[in-house]
């Protein structure tokens, strides 16, 4: 659609740049059988590379074979001693050359003459530009005298100082030269200056003038060098050139223009060589004009109207073509211009705006339906399916577009935000980082049986977003932070025992009421400290399904691949692949071992390298239980934590079949809280310590009853973990 208004756009400017003088085709710029370029530079005459071609002091030499890969590069001078050539302007009389740096070692004071052009003779044609260049001292700790250097004429005309105060290093580093690091001073108009003397002094400790550092940008002297004022304002350029040289000293990669005026007979005027008709102006249309610049002397110019080079032959010529544009229209052209591009770039904005919004429409539709969101639909009633999927709109703006400061934690599974519905009500969206997709028929079954079960210690899911590759699961916000955060502090003293017990039993329900659904028994698979969060009364709240897996109640378990947490992993399971509801009654034991002695199962380690499961079992075996116990446990309840300590035993046998179910965990743990204390189901502690010391714990015959009915208790399941994962 836009390319017609391109079309025309582009003609408008090529009309507005034809406005401009275009120049004369086809005039000769050097003298015949010369040289007239070298690499991309022209040589105009007066100047010029061999004999006969060039005016005196117009020498310069072009390198004839630079080598593979390099520009031939122009120089000024009889054999390239001098700058290399950039730019050669005969209309404006100048040369833009490489400029030369000079280089001054720390503690030089001696006065130093800087030749900035090559001599030319008794009046060299080549003076520094005083409008055009600036002087630039790059370095530390110095100050500076700058001297002209006239034959009995010397005056200072300018100092400058910089530092480089490591308390200042942002200074340093800036793209300025305002004394940190660097300083410039203009060059003195009149006089056609050449030359130029320095001298330098070191103000500070030991005359050095440096302060004592190993920083990279401290140089060890400094280097002058003539930059073009109009390059020098580039902030860019200045920040390169600055850097370059605080750090390598001599710079010598570094490229700084500077701008040379020329003038033909130094101190003689036109009137003066017109009267021996010497004056070199050839061509028709040209004229001598007396220098305005930096030295006296004379150049040729071509009359007005016309343009090339007035030193050679009908070298000024008319363009071949002049177009005549009015002020009034080439601003009215450019208003045009400007205003078709604004609703050029408005309708696009508009039109891109459009496009988004239809691509995200319909990328949020196929992954819902991808995502089987009539599936859910069927699958649960109709209030609440609408009270269970949430739009991703409404998400993104529950955690302003899922911001990093929303982050509440992320693990192996997903990234977990805090979001704030519509209605105020604070929930935990969690995003996983893997869904398979063979499993979502699943996961939709397992977010419909979920979404109409609560429990009071297992985290509650709200519901679910569908319109994105990986589901999204919304769940109630517990704002008191892990049961492992709350156990492991520093100091003497951490949760109360009363707390710890009472949490244990929390998460033994909780688990005893996953592990007993009526269709469908969950197991967890990741129980841990770091699993169990705690609301604002320290009430225990299963978390993180991520790795967690149904199976029907017809089977007694499932082979799947390992996973876990080292420290809390079921060995059996680990070795065989054979998942049960044991499995998660190891874990739960190991939580009990650092319940009981706030140690981490995954770090402590005895200083035989036992783990922290094996040095328990072996103290509780020779009824050295105290060692391990922690202090505020052995002060705030130690009767019942041997009870306790039983209890985690059983859980912990190698044997899955040796260990009780979560029903008979939870149930021995609410005899240990009752005020009489009297359940006696299973042995005590002195009872185990004969167990114990068989692999088998033929003492926990007692505990290890397998209920029946312990299946048909309906189950709340987080969900969605079950669907992230590889089973």
């Amino acid at each position: 659609m836009p390319a017609l208004p391109i079309a025309v756009t582009v003609t408008l400017l090529q009309l507005a740049a034809a406005a401009t003088v275009a120049a004369a085709a086809g005039a000769p710029i050097a003298l015949p059988g010369c040289q007239s370029r070298c690499g991309e530079l022209d040589i105009p005459y007066p100047f010029g590379t061999t004999a006969g071609c060039y005016r005196p002091g117009f020498k310069v030499t072009c390198d004839p074979k630079p080598g593979a890969g390099v520009a031939q590069r122009l120089k000024l001078g009889n054999n390239g001693e001098g700058p290399a050539v950039l730019e050669i302007s005969v209309a404006n009389s100048t040369v833009r050359v490489r400029s030369r740096t000079w280089f001054f070692a720390v503690g030089n004071t001696s006065m130093a003459r800087l030749a900035v052009v090559p001599d030319g003779g008794p009046h060299p044609p080549y003076v520094l530009n005083p409008k055009r260049n600036r002087l630039v001292h790059i370095g530390c700790g110095f100050s500076v005298s700058l001297w002209t250097v006239a034959p009995g004429a010397e005056r200072a005309f300018n100092t400058c100082y910089a530092s480089c105060r490591e308390d200042d290093l942002r200074k340093i580093r800036s793209s300025r030269c305002e004394g940190h690091g660097c300083c410039d001073v203009p060059i003195p108009a009149g006089g056609g200056l050449t030359s130029f003397s320095a001298r330098f002094r070191w103000p500070g400790n030991n005359n050095t003038g440096c302060p004592k550092t190993s920083s990279p940008w401290i140089a060890s002297g400094v280097t002058v060098v003539v930059v073009e004022r109009r390059w020098w304002r580039d902030e860019t350029n200045v920040f390169n050139l600055k850097m370059s040289m605080l750090a390598f000293g001599r710079a010598s990669g570094a490229v700084a223009p500077a701008i040379l005026d020329w003038v033909f007979n130094n101190n003689s005027t036109c009137a003066e060589v017109e009267s021996r008709s010497d004056s070199g102006c050839v061509s028709k249309h040209s004229k001598c004009v007396d220098s305005a610049g930096s030295a006296l002397g004379y150049v040729c110019k071509c009359s007005s109207g016309y343009q090339g080079n007035p030193y050679v032959r009908d070298g000024c010529q008319k363009p071949r073509r002049r177009l005549h544009v009015s002020a009034g229209i080439i601003f009215a052209m450019g208003v045009g211009i400007g205003m078709f591009l604004l609703l050029l770039a408005i309708v696009t904005i508009f039109a891109t705006k459009s496009f988004k919004d239809r691509k995200a429409r319909k990328m949020r539709e196929y992954f819902f339906k991808q995502n089987r969101g009539l599936l859910l639909r069927q699958l649960v009633d109709k209030d609440i399916a609408e009270r269970m999927i949430f739009s991703l709109e409404e998400l993104e703006k529950a955690t302003n577009k899922f911001d990093k400061t929303r982050i509440l934690g992320g693990g192996g599974h997903g990234i977990v935000y805090k979001g704030i519905l519509s209605n105020q009500h604070v929930v935990a969206i969690k995003m996983s980082k893997l869904v398979v997709r063979r499993e979502i028929d699943g996961f939709i079954n397992e977010v419909a049986i979920l979404s109409q079960i609560n429990h009071r210690n297992v985290v509650k899911l709200f519901g679910c977003c569908l319109e994105i590759e990986v589901p999204l699961l919304v769940y109630e916000f517990i704002p008191n932070g892990t049961l492992y955060a709350h156990l492991h502090v520093d100091g003497p003293t951490s949760l109360p025992w009363k707390d710890r017990l009472r949490i244990a039993s929390e998460v033994a329900t909780s688990l005893a009421y996953l592990h007993s659904s009526a269709s469908i028994s969950i197991i967890h698979r990741d129980i841990k400290s770091s699993n169990i969060l705690l609301d604002d009364r320290l009430t225990a709240k299963v978390s993180d399904f991520g790795t967690s897996r149904g199976i029907t109640i017809d089977e007694s378990g499932v082979t799947t691949a390992v996973q876990g947490t080292y420290g809390y992993l079921d060995p059996e399971y680990y070795y065989t692949r054979r998942l049960t509801e044991k499995s998660d009654v190891y874990s739960y034991g190991v939580m009990l071992v650092e319940l009981l002695t706030r140690k981490k199962p995954t770090t402590d380690m005895s200083q035989d390298d036992v783990s922290l499961v094996a040095h328990f079992i072996q103290l509780l075996s020779k009824d050295r239980l105290s060692e391990i116990l922690d202090v505020q446990v052995i002060e705030e309840g130690e009767e019942e934590a041997k009870q306790v300590a039983a209890l985690a035993a059983l859980c912990v046998q190698m044997k899955g079949n040796d260990r009780p179910t979560m029903r008979h965990v939870e149930m021995r743990l609410q005899g240990i809280q009752s005020p009489n204390n009297n359940f006696q189901s299973g042995p005590g502690v002195q009872g185990l310590q004969t167990g114990l010391s068989s692999t088998t714990f033929e003492g926990s015959n007692n505990i290890v009853v397998h209920d029946n009915n312990s299946r048909r208790y309906s189950i709340e399941r987080e969900i969605l973990l079950s669907a992230t994962l590889p089973r």
